[in-house]
Formats: structure tokens, C-alpha cells, sequence
């Protein structure tokens, strides 16, 4: 049986450096309005099915990121299961913004 993935770690500061990177809000379209990272889209973690066909026609590397890490990384696990590669869990939003600022 021949493996065809070839798994590569990268750091959630690479994930974030990488201009093709698409950052995804996974938490409500409240929580979002109230504050978000910049150049992050909304999409709520229940909604993430509805924009599968998109996310998996775009082929760029995919962060998610949510309150504290727990939603997005649900998100990351369906993600991959539907056969997305390169999606990453960025954690909470404070983590991200620490990113940010580095």
C-alpha cells in the first residue's frame, strides 16, 4: 500500500504569514460582529457543510479559529474528513491576535 499524502507541519505563525492563507471565524455571526482578526470571513461552525464545495475548489491553506480552540478544532476535524489537507486550528481569537502582533 503506497501512502500519496505528504504531511507537512507548518507553524500557525507560517499559516498566518502565507498570503494565500484563508482565515476562517467559526463562531456566531454575533460573536464575529463584536470583534474579529482582520481579514477573517464568518463562517458560523454549523454552517461549514454549506461551504464545503468552495472551501475544497479554493485549494489554499485554511486557519480556523473560534472562542478558545474548541469549535474550531471540531471544524478542522470535519475538514479533514471531507478530504481537505492543509487546515489548520489557530485556537481563540486572543491567540491569534497574539500572532498577529509578532
Amino acid at each position: 500500500m503506497s501512502n500519496n499524502f505528504i504531511i507537512t507541519m507548518k507553524t500557525i505563525q507560517e499559516v498566518i504569514n502565507d498570503k494565500n492563507t484563508v482565515i476562517i471565524d467559526v463562531r456566531t455571526a454575533s460573536e464575529y460582529s463584536v470583534s474579529h482578526y482582520p481579514g477573517a470571513i464568518n463562517i458560523p461552525l454549523d454552517e461549514l457543510p454549506k461551504h464545503l464545495s468552495k472551501l475544497k475548489t479554493e485549494e489554499k491553506p485554511i486557519l480556523l479559529y473560534c472562542r478558545s480552540g474548541n469549535r474550531s478544532g471540531i471544524g478542522m476535524n470535519f475538514l479533514h474528513q471531507q478530504g481537505l489537507q492543509e487546515v489548520y486550528n489557530g485556537g481563540g481569537l486572543n491567540d491569534m491576535l497574539f500572532y498577529q502582533n509578532k
